[in-house]
């Protein structure tokens, strides 16, 4: 998968990072809701209409989220509740950014991109909650073309592309995601059939 190559290339950073934060005292919680509340500020940046600033922004708050799992596991602080929260705020801060970009697309008059966008949503969504339900049914489901990091992915990219091609940008991104993020949800049903009723 994309995003093991891409955590696997940057460990060592995300190492160093982690002890930067560890000798200031931070918590792997307080870096979780951190994170989470930087997001939540980027997604009203995306909303004013600053849609490539926050596509910046989004790659910093990726580099964040990447640092508190990291943090946890190298200073022996990793916790179920921890796990949890992580997972949790991560749902709620995709929640927010397509929110934001769906207030937007109001805003500009463009109900194409606000429907694709909700459609993306949902997938996301759905992505996620098969997996955490195949789990508390005894089954670890990872399969699946777009997990979060590639959904990520596809969103900075097209909230950047916006200053230099348009809202066009974005409205192309939504309409990946929104194929995608159903589609990786329902490989992710079909993974669960063969591996619960095996």
């Amino acid at each position: 998968m994309l995003s093991d190559l891409a955590r696997a290339r940057a460990q060592n950073l995300l190492n160093g990072v982690a002890q930067f934060f560890f000798r200031l005292g931070i918590s792997p919680n307080a870096l979780t809701l951190a994170g989470f509340i930087g997001v939540c500020a980027i997604a009203m940046v995306i909303a004013a209409g600053y849609e490539a600033a926050g596509g910046i922004l989004l790659i910093i708050a990726a580099a964040f989220d990447a640092v508190d799992g990291t943090l946890a596991r190298t200073t022996g602080r990793a916790t179920k509740f921890g796990a949890f929260l992580d997972s949790t705020l991560d749902r709620w801060a995709e929640g927010v950014l397509f929110i934001a970009i769906i207030l937007r697309a109001g805003q500009r008059g463009d109900p194409l991109t606000a429907v694709l966008a909700a459609a993306a949503l949902l997938g996301s969504l759905l992505v996620s909650y098969a997996r955490a339900r195949a789990q508390s049914l005894g089954a670890d489901i990872k399969d699946g073309w777009f997990s979060r990091f590639e959904r990520m992915l596809v969103l900075i990219v097209g909230l950047i592309l916006t200053a230099f091609v348009g809202p066009v940008a974005l409205t192309v991104a939504m309409a990946i995601l929104s194929v995608f993020a159903n589609f990786t949800a329902v490989q992710r049903v079909f993974a669960a059939r063969r591996a619960l009723d095996s």
